[in-house]
Parts: structure tokens; sequence; C-alpha cells
């Protein structure tokens, strides 16, 4: 695992950025490997609603974890395997310890880890302290183990509607024990060179509409790119498009362009 962990940390780099295809099950997580990724993500949303549950820190710990070493076993060496942990699925830092003991018990050797606080439905940004005890947490449980953990601490600033607050906390997470940085939710290219500049660490963006190409954002100086859950809300767009064809006009033109059967059938043996 250490090996695989130092090769992950070493694909951060403006470069060549890091382009995660993120998974969200066994099946895709092969399906994206097979496509040439140097490594597999999960998205936590994604893997929430696969487990039937909705995203934002409502799936317990253990279902998540169980499912993760799923797909680190059908992901082929030697691509190395980052989660998604959304907040850490766990209220206090001693929690998050304890995800982390899983994610590396799973094999995975990278975490997203977010500093949203959920309130039922209310969601907002957790203490700047809060967040690096939760940090510090997560490398401590990690160099308890004896291993190299990626740890991505994630800043939803702009999610919060307070992008003034972002480098402030890259830099305190970065002190508490994280290796890099993620930002979603900015797509302007001045915003986000000026990230890259600020931050002094690998930055990833969330790939979503108006984002700048990849060769784009590398000029920029970003080392990771994510898609997130837009393959999965693909997908799950397609089975309602499919289903609402068939109910109403009876016919199957949105299946056109599936998958083969057989090739799909034969990747996951």
């Amino acid at each position: 695992m250490t090996n695989r962990a130092a090769h992950f940390r070493s694909l951060h780099t403006a470069a060549a950025p890091l382009v995660l295809a993120n998974a969200w099950d066994p099946a895709s997580a092969r399906i994206v490997a097979a496509s040439g990724a140097p490594a597999i993500a999960t998205t936590s949303a994604g893997v929430a609603w696969t487990l039937g549950a909705p995203d934002g820190d409502t799936l317990a710990r253990d279902r998540a974890l169980e499912h993760l070493a799923r797909i680190v076993r059908a992901v082929p060496e030697p691509l190395p395997v980052t989660a998604d942990i959304e907040s850490g699925f766990g209220a206090t830092p001693a929690d998050v310890a304890e995800t982390i003991r899983g994610v590396l018990a799973a094999g995975a050797v990278g975490i997203n880890l977010e500093d949203t606080a959920r309130h039922g439905a209310a969601a907002t940004l957790r203490d700047v302290a809060d967040q690096q005890a939760r940090i510090a947490a997560a490398r401590a449980a990690a160099d308890d183990a004896g291993l190299e953990l990626y740890i991505n601490a994630r800043v939803d600033t702009y999610f919060r509607g307070r992008p003034e607050e972002t480098v402030a906390r890259a830099e305190a997470y970065l002190a508490a024990g994280a290796t890099g940085i993620f930002v979603p939710g900015v797509a302007d290219a001045d915003a986000i060179g000026a990230l890259a500049k600020a931050i002094p660490a690998p930055l990833n963006v969330l790939a979503e509409a108006g984002t700048p190409p990849v060769a784009e954002l590398a000029a920029l100086g970003v080392a990771r790119v994510s898609l997130g859950s837009w393959i999965a809300e693909a997908a799950y767009a397609l089975a309602r498009r499919a289903a609402e064809e068939v109910y109403s006009a009876g016919t199957y033109t949105s299946l056109a362009g599936s998958y083969d059967f057989g090739e799909l059938n034969a990747l996951m043996s």
C-alpha cells in the first residue's frame, strides 16, 4: 500500500493534473480503470445512492466502508484508490480517526474530508479549529498505522457563500496535516488561478458547467480535476429517460449506445 500511496501523491502535479472520473461501485470502478485512469476515486453521493441513502452524512460508516472494500477489490493492481468520506462519518475527531482506520483497512490510500457540518436538512461550515482537529485525527490515525494517507481537505466556502475564507481555511487545514486542498464550486478561470497561486499545496477543483478544460486548468496551476457525482447522475438520468420513454411511448430509443453486455460482463469476470 505504501508504494501505491506514494505513487498516488506523485500524480498531483500541474504539469499533468490527475483527472478523476469518480466511480460509485465495482462496475463503474472497473469501467473507469479500463478507460485508462491512473487512479480511482469514489463519489460519496454515488455511493450513498447505490446503498439507498441520500448524500450528506446519512450513510452509516460500516456500510460505506464495506462498499469501499468491494470497490478496492475490484480495482486492478496497481491503481490506487481514494475515498470520499464526506465529513468523516462521525461527530468527533475520534470518530474520524475510527473511519480512517477502516479506510486504510479497506485498502484505500487517500480520502476527501469536507468541512461542511450537517444539522438535519441544514448545512454550515465547521469552525476552523474543529475541522483542524478532525484533520489532525485523520493524520494521526494513519501515522499510528505506519501508512501514508493523502488527505484531500475539502473547503466548502464557495458552496456556503464565504469564498473570502478559502485561502485561510486551506492554510489552516494544511497546518493540521492535510496533503492537498479541494475547492468545489469555483469555475471561473481567474478565481481558480488565484487559488492555485495562493494555496501552497496541490489544488483540486470539481469539473462543472463552465469549468475550463483540463489543459487550461493545468496552465492555471491545478493539480487535480474531479468529476464528482456527475457521471453517476448521468447514468441515473439515462435510467429515468429509458423508463419514462417505455412507459409513455412504448419505445426504446434511449437504450441506443448502451454498454455491450458481453464486454461489460467480461470486464467483471
